[in-house]
């Protein structure tokens, strides 16, 4: 396990140099046995709540249950073994995307921005899961061994700094810390990216999409952040060249045509991220609108006009934008939401319930519906019900932080004490604040000191946290 001790840092590194900044130290041609699959899918959740702790989110259940679902579909074609995945999504309008080791996905709310299509979106992650599949992590260790740790420590700074939004900064820290490993490094990964575009368009084919999407997003990004000065971060670490173009266009075209390139739900999700970047709803609201009045058939404009009143106050206005959608298709799930989001906001929490009720028949595993109808119970004071709910969730999203915030402050308004700092302990761990998880914890083993089976179980776990709190620490070290 010594070798093991460099490796979040070398983590950071590797994630870094597909996601962060501009010729990083690149992945390598070593041995895969040097690190195997076990280790990296710990090292990839260890550094997964250190970025949980230091970046902002989206905690949208329908942007999240997108992603999860999209990914796990390409997932599915691609040549990735181990698909235990875990996804973060990122709060920032800059384009980017990544897959670290250990099968942790992340994808920025820019993405959404910036690729027109779901084939342009698809190509993107397609590219991310080839990295994981071909395990460029493994393959650049022995590379990576050669950094002196206190290089290493000081990119991992600037890479934090850079993720949670301190842009320049976090980028002077990393490129001062890497003068010294670029020369070495540069070549693998030029060939990785290479690696990574064929076998993405391989998997996109296969999963049913139009590889052709891939070169088409290269040539439109090109066009587009040719002349600036500072282009974003997935740009600086997959470097757009007119070779590299030629090269996925003439894979591409070897394709059969009449692959997907886009679909309704995702012009839908982009209209949902376009909102969360407009300055204010009414700005959103006009450029729906224009939208509709250039194309009066536009279903993502409507839907996107109707969540902006929604978020703008603009209610009965709301409600007759979304009519017609849910008209037209009654038992869409994203739009059965949006009729639930705009009853919830004007009060009528029974008109609420019944159309949850109504859709969960319908689609009883949806997360999203799950999540709003816990939301629904709760405002109507039904907490007990929606302790349950949480606790049905729960067995389908261990290791959502976000999940375990809700169950926290449930268990609270029941009276759960012990509950409570059971799933405060269970939220800080998931973002990397062992500390605070551990200290959970021990509120917790007093409240239940008088129950010796309750105790035990919950030292146990709190020793489990401090073994996971050690493991950080020695690999830091």
């Amino acid at each position: 396990m010594n070798f093991l001790r460099p490796t979040l840092l070398t983590l950071a590194c590797l994630f870094a140099t597909h996601g962060m900044a501009d010729d990083l130290p690149s992945l390598g041609d070593a041995s895969s046995s040097i690190v195997s699959p076990e280790q990296e899918h710990r090292l990839g959740r260890a550094w997964l709540g250190l970025l949980r702790g230091q970046v902002a989110q989206l905690s949208d259940p329908q942007l999240k249950d997108y992603v999860e679902t999209s990914v796990y579909r390409l997932a599915e074609t691609s040549q990735v073994q181990d698909r235990r995945l875990e996804f973060i999504l990122i709060n920032s309008p800059q384009l980017n995307a990544f897959a670290a080791p250990g099968g942790i996905i992340g994808v920025n709310g820019g993405l959404f921005l910036n690729a027109q299509t779901e084939g342009e979106y698809a190509s993107v992650l397609a590219h991310e899961l080839a990295h994981l599949s071909q395990r460029h992590f493994a393959r650049g260790m022995e590379a990576q061994q050669r950094m002196q740790v206190p290089v290493m420590a000081a990119m991992l700074a600037g890479i934090v700094m850079a993720a949670a939004g301190a842009g320049d900064a976090g980028i002077a820290t990393i490129a001062g810390s890497q003068a010294a490993a670029i020369q070495e490094q540069r070549r693998f990964s030029r060939q990785n990216e290479q690696e990574a575009d064929r076998i993405g368009i391989l998997n996109l084919e296969k999963a049913g999409y139009d590889p052709r999407n891939m070169p088409t997003m290269f040539e439109r990004l090109m066009r587009q952040y040719r002349f600036d000065a500072r282009p974003p971060e997935f740009l600086l670490t997959h470097p757009v060249s007119e070779s590299r173009i030629a090269d996925t266009r003439n894979r591409a075209e070897q394709a059969k045509p009449g692959g997907k390139e886009d679909s309704l739900l995702y012009q839908l999700m982009r209209a949902r991220v376009a909102l969360i970047y407009e300055e204010t709803p009414g700005i959103a609201a006009k450029r729906f609108r224009a939208q509709l009045v250039e194309n009066p058939k536009s279903d993502p404009a409507r839907y996107g006009l109707a969540i902006a009143q929604i978020k703008g106050g603009q209610l009965n206005e709301a409600r007759e934008t979304l009519k017609p959608l849910i008209e037209k298709a009654p038992n869409d799930i994203t739009y059965n939401l949006t009729q639930i989001d705009l009853d919830i906001t004007n009060n009528r929490l029974a008109d609420a319930q019944q159309r949850v009720d109504r859709m969960l028949t319908l689609y009883p595993g949806s997360y999203p519906l799950n999540d709003v109808r816990i939301d629904v119970l709760l405002k109507q004071n039904r907490t007990a019900e929606a302790e349950k709910s949480l606790e049905a969730l729960l067995k389908t999203r261990p290791d959502d932080p976000d999940i375990w915030y809700v169950v926290a402050e449930t268990r609270g308004l029941n009276g759960n004490t012990i509950g409570l700092h059971q799933a405060r302990a269970e939220y800080f761990a998931l973002v990397g604040d062992f500390r605070q998880a551990i200290q959970q914890l021990d509120f917790a083993k007093r409240r239940a000191a008088n129950n010796f089976q309750l105790a035990s179980r919950i030292d146990a776990r709190q020793k489990d946290l401090i073994e996971q709190e050690r493991m950080v620490k020695d690999m830091m070290n």
